[in-house]
């Protein structure tokens, strides 16, 4: 028996591989001979580019970038051959803003440029990027001054960071971008389709996640409204709303080509051919809900499975989906580690409970 193990991240319990480490080992313990293979998984957020490195083969660069908040901060990617693998959070990430300094008025996305110069240094001219988990909502207008970009006010001078300094912005030039965006392709993991203004925007839906006061929800709207009237592009095209408008920056500005997160994680580690010859694939998250079927991971890995004619199982911190929103995922079956005990302790104990419950599941089963 053939067992493809590839779950996303249990998250603030175990990452990808630790779950499917975890589940295989329980497998095994029932059925010794089986031959279990574990690959990793993510659907853009992050972690995406460590994964997305290893499956390449690539290295991990550590380099100093400006961080969210402006001062300097020791930020990694990946490089394989001439592609670079870049997560945005590791350059204007929300866990690198103290809660009590949390405020897209003021953070800055200039790290995540100084990332994309860093590579195309290093002769990079393919980029993955993800785009999950920013502290910010500058419209990209801090990736994009790093890339040689003039947003200037009516001094000439360039704006200072965040939403504040972008509200005095009165010229937008692209004309002094580094040439050598011009040549060089972006792959763009999205997973939202939100515009960049409106109700639906990214300052209205998002910016409050990122410690904004609601009373200034408003006043970053118009900010954004305005810089994307000066700039250019379709601020209403789905996805530019992402990562505080850097989904609309990257589209307008460096051709990004937006895909889902998932979609393009499977893509670029050849999971849907590693599936062929396995009995069973196995996937899962911390929670299995009616969300997970938006493109989430282990909907679109079930999704290739069942097309290959593959069982599919799931396992889970915990299962809130029925069995038909599960079934029309492809998933044939779903189990919860934390059936009989609290959140808490599933959470910390979550990888001694897969493997109990990968045991359970598999001890006699005729699968």
């Amino acid at each position: 028996m053939r067992v493809l193990i590839a779950t996303d991240s249990f998250k603030g319990s175990l990452t990808s591989y630790e779950a499917g480490v975890a589940i295989s080992e329980g497998i095994k313990k029932a059925v010794p001979g089986a031959d279990t293979v574990v690959r990793e998984i993510a659907d853009g957020g992050e972690g995406t580019f460590e994964i997305v490195t290893r499956a390449l083969r690539g290295d991990i660069i550590k380099t100093e970038v400006t961080g969210p908040l402006g001062d300097r901060i020791t930020a990694s990617y990946g490089i394989a051959g001439t592609t670079a693998v870049i997560d945005i959070s590791q350059a204007c990430g929300l866990p690198l803003v103290p809660e009590d300094r949390r405020d897209p008025l003021h953070t800055t996305t200039r790290g995540v440029g100084e990332l994309i110069l860093d590579a195309l240094d290093r002769g990079c001219r393919r980029f993955i990027i993800g785009l999950g988990g920013s502290s910010t909502n500058d419209c990209g207008a801090g990736m994009l001054q790093a890339l040689g970009i003039k947003i200037t006010g009516s001094d000439g001078d360039q704006v200072p960071y965040g939403v504040n300094g972008l509200s005095s912005v009165s010229s937008v030039d692209a004309g002094c971008i580094d040439p050598r965006i011009a040549g060089a392709e972006f792959l763009v993991a999205c997973d939202v389709d939100n515009p960049l203004c409106g109700d639906r925007g990214c300052s209205m839906v998002f910016a409050p996640q990122k410690g904004a006061d609601p009373s200034s929800l408003k006043f970053m709207d118009d900010v954004i409204r305005r810089f994307a009237e000066l700039a250019g592009g379709d601020p209403d095209l789905p996805g530019s709303g992402a990562a505080g408008g850097l989904g609309y920056a990257m589209r307008t500005f460096l051709g990004g080509r937006l895909v889902p997160g998932a979609d393009l994680v499977i893509s670029q580690t050849g999971l849907k051919d590693q599936m062929t010859g396995a009995d069973i694939v196995i996937t899962g998250e911390g929670c299995l809900d009616a969300q997970t079927s938006m493109g989430k991971a282990p909907s679109v890995i079930a999704g290739l499975a069942k097309a290959l004619g593959i069982k599919v199982l799931a396992f889970a911190g915990c299962v809130k989906a029925d069995a038909d929103t599960l079934n029309l995922m492809g998933i044939d079956e779903a189990y919860s580690i934390s059936d009989n005990v609290s959140q808490e302790e599933a959470m910390r104990n979550a990888a001694s409970l897969l493997t109990r419950k990968a045991y359970e599941v598999f001890d006699g089963r005729p699968f």
